[in-house]
């Protein structure tokens, strides 16, 4: 057992009186330091901003992952030279957000975006946050409208459309030569200046012609891919079945070859009014025989350029076409065309078509009148214009090469044109 100190003896007065406490230990010198007092004071700043900084990230978090007030998918133009708190504005009244400007900014900051925020026209999805609505913005992939340029129009008549599409700026400062513009479904965001738009068709035409041209049948009668695009350009006018635009090339080719002219209809409507590219009435007997250096019922060969730009099927058709003897072809009455070999075979197709035209007028209109008939029965329009027939490919005949005379009672006035099916003879 271990020793106890004696207690020493004590009055009652003495031992009601509190014992005294010994003084606290003198604090070191070190504690004093000032250093020591300062890093004690930054240590503690460096806790509470910790502590801070985690409130402001988990709060700052669950605003930017929040779902947003959309109901539904929209399209927002964001306008060019916007900065962070117009777009914030933009975003507020289109629906899109519905935080504090200040809000939004602060989240693009938090993202590391403020200088990647693109102008342009978005989607954004139904309910998308704050951190998708700004990614959106960031990643720039901006709305493309699709714009389809249909094949056969004339140079002119593309650029009038572009000028009539409010997705595009800007003015066309020269009409592209005819023929060097690819008709194709492009996509483009608003914006987009009408000369790029001019710029890119132009673009594309080159590289699908030289591929095309690569892969034309050895025997074409054409000597450059420019003349490629002419004659496709002609094939691109008589007819709008896909399935026949290989014969219909096969019968322009084989006219090249044996050197025949090619009487085409469209290359007068071209020769009459250019890039316009509508005639808006029908061809006239004078008009047929009119000199022109598109008229192919005059000149011999190909016409000196394009009378349209051709689309991609047409292209091809040209380059390749169909393995046959056919010169020439005439409208069937079903919105195609009967393809024959030799002129004789040719009117009686004519024929039949005239007798179907014949029917249908009977059974819808009974005319007061008969009209003048001209040799092969052909209705001469009383204002000069060509007889009422689709347009049929009848081809006056090259001459006799032993007798050097054409057959008897050749054309009967029919002649081959735009691939429409129905009276009069019009342009496409």
């Amino acid at each position: 057992m271990s020793e106890r100190p004696p207690i020493s003896p004590r009055s009652p007065r003495a031992a009601l009186e509190p014992e005294r406490v010994p003084p606290p230990p003198r604090r070191s010198d070190r504690a004093r330091n000032p250093f020591v007092v300062v890093g004690n004071a930054i240590i503690t700043l460096l806790l509470l901003a910790m502590i801070g900084a985690g409130a402001a990230y988990y709060y700052g978090r669950q605003i930017l992952e929040a779902a947003g007030p959309l109901q539904e998918d929209k399209i927002v133009n964001i306008p060019q030279r916007a900065g962070k708190r117009d777009i914030a504005d933009v975003l507020a009244r289109e629906g899109v957000i519905d935080v504090n400007p200040w809000i939004f900014i602060g989240g693009v900051y938090a993202l590391k975006a403020s200088s990647d925020l693109k102008p342009g026209e978005y989607a954004f999805q139904k309910n998308a946050s704050l951190r998708d609505v700004i990614g959106v913005i960031v990643e720039g992939k901006v709305v493309q409208h699709g714009v389809t340029i249909p094949e056969g129009l004339t140079s002119e008549q593309i650029v009038a459309r572009l000028s009539d599409n409010e997705i595009f700026t800007g003015s066309v400062r020269e009409i592209p030569r005819e023929g060097t513009l690819l008709p194709e479904t492009y996509k483009f965001p608003r914006g987009t200046s009408r000369d790029q738009v001019i710029q890119r068709m132009q673009q594309a035409q080159k590289r699908v012609l030289a591929e095309i041209w690569e892969r034309r049948s050895p025997d074409l009668p054409v000597k450059s891919p420019e003349q490629l695009v002419t004659l496709a350009s002609i094939v691109e006018k008589e007819t709008g079945k896909p399935d026949e635009r290989s014969r219909v090339a096969a019968v322009f080719v084989n006219r090249l070859k044996q050197r025949i002219k090619l009487q085409s209809d469209p290359t007068i409507i071209y020769g009459l009014v250019g890039g316009k590219g509508t005639l808006g009435r029908p061809i006239k007997r004078s008009e047929i025989t009119q000199p022109s250096p598109y008229n192919t019922y005059v000149i011999e060969g190909l016409p000196p350029g394009p009378i349209s730009n051709p689309g991609r099927a047409s292209l091809e058709a040209t380059a390749n076409p169909a393995r046959t003897r056919d010169l020439y072809f005439v409208a069937d009455g079903s919105g195609g065309h009967a393809f024959t070999e030799t002129y004789d075979l040719h009117q009686k197709n004519v024929a039949k078509l005239r007798a179907m035209e014949r029917q249908t007028q009977n059974d819808t209109v009974e005319p007061d009148e008969a009209p003048p008939a001209v040799a092969g029965g052909s209705v001469v329009d009383p204002a000069g214009a060509a007889p009422r027939t689709p347009p049929v490919g009848a081809k006056r005949p090259p001459a006799n090469r032993a007798t050097g005379a054409a057959p008897a009672n050749p054309g009967n006035g029919a002649r081959q044109g735009a691939a429409q099916p129905s009276p009069p003879v019009v342009q496409q």
